[in-house]
C-alpha cells in the first residue's frame, strides 16, 4: 500500500525558507513520480513540483521556479521540497502523493497524506 507522510510546515515571514519532507512507506520510488501539491483556502489543489524516478526529470510550476527545489534521499525513502524566498501567496496546505503514470494529472496520484500547513506572514 502506498503511504506518504508530510512534515516540515510552519509559520515563517516572507523571504524565509522551509524544507518539507515526504516520507514513503509500503513501496519504493522506482517507477514512480512523486509530486508536491498545495491547496490554499477557497482554491483548488494545484501541482507545485514533481520528480520522476524513472528518468530523474523534475517539474515546477512557473510561480515557484527558481525558489523551490525538489530532491530525494532514496536511502531514507523521502522526497524533499526546499522552499526559499517564500511569499504570502505560498500559504497553503502542502501534500505529496505518488503516481505510476505520467505525473501530469492529479487524478493519477495516490497515497495522499494529511498534508502540512505552510503559512507565510507579510
Amino acid at each position: 500500500e502506498v503511504q506518504l507522510v508530510e512534515s516540515g510546515g510552519g509559520l515563517v515571514q516572507a523571504g524565509g525558507s522551509l524544507r518539507l519532507s515526504c516520507a514513503a512507506s509500503g513501496f519504493t520510488f522506482d517507477d514512480y513520480v512523486i509530486g508536491w501539491f498545495r491547496q490554499a483556502p477557497g482554491k483548488e489543489r494545484e501541482g507545485v513540483s514533481y520528480i520522476s524516478f524513472r528518468d530523474g526529470s523534475t517539474y515546477y510550476i512557473s510561480s515557484v521556479k527558481g525558489r523551490f527545489t525538489i530532491s530525494s534521499d532514496n536511502a531514507k525513502n523521502t522526497v524533499y521540497l526546499q522552499m526559499n524566498s517564500l511569499k504570502p501567496e505560498d500559504t497553503a496546505v502542502y501534500s505529496c502523493a505518488a503516481s505510476r503514470g505520467s505525473g501530469y494529472y492529479i487524478r493519477e496520484y495516490e497515497g495522499w497524506g494529511q498534508g502540512t500547513q505552510v503559512t507565510i506572514s507579510s
